[in-house]
């Protein structure tokens, strides 16, 4: 009787989970489609890797995790995790949403391959409360607002097959750094 109590609890917590893993993702697709021009790839895209929230810190070198999930033509399809190291000036800690938009199966395919990779970037970001900017590691930049009730976003395009947008969720960090994001493809 034990084992079975212990097992509903199991999957009870399990589900509870998973639906709540299923609402941050619908929350942060709904941040993106209401978010200025990233709205408009939702539509033009073959598909996307959506970063419901990703932890960045740093003291002089810096990291980002987030996990993710991959669409194609509006299905998920995997999974995905990303990691970020970071070297140069930088203070604080901050949490952002990040959505990866591929513009055909070729960035699609590219990106799922396996093991994908932005080259560094040189960014100099202030995160405040009311705004940040930055360049992204695909070559677009994005700007954002202090919350997910007034995101925006503004001058962002396909870069080699994909655009990258950013929203910030919280947190302050200054920093002038160089550094990579590298991401992990499991599919369902």
């Amino acid at each position: 009787m034990r084992r079975v109590l212990l097992l509903c609890c199991c999957l009870s917590l399990a589900a509870t989970t998973a639906t709540a893993n299923d609402d941050a993702y619908a929350k942060a697709i709904e941040v993106f489609k209401s978010a200025g021009e990233s709205s408009r790839f939702f539509d033009k895209s073959y598909g996307y890797a959506l970063f419901p929230t990703i932890g960045k810190g740093g003291i002089g070198v810096g990291g980002a995790h987030g996990s993710g999930r991959v669409y194609a033509q509006g299905k998920h399809v995997g999974d995905t995790t990303m990691n970020q190291v970071t070297v140069g000036l930088q203070l604080g800690g901050q949490a952002f949403s990040q959505i990866i938009f591929f513009e055909d199966k070729r960035a699609f395919d590219e990106f799922t391959s396996g093991n994908f990779e932005f080259g560094a970037q040189a960014t100099a970001v202030a995160l405040t409360a009311a705004a940040s900017a930055g360049a992204t590691t695909t070559g677009s930049s994005a700007g954002v607002s202090g919350g997910a009730k007034d995101a925006t976003t503004r001058g962002a395009g396909y870069y080699k097959g994909m655009a990258t947008f950013t929203v910030a969720k919280g947190g302050l960090m200054y920093e002038a750094s160089i550094g990579g994001q590298k991401f992990k493809y499991k599919p369902l």
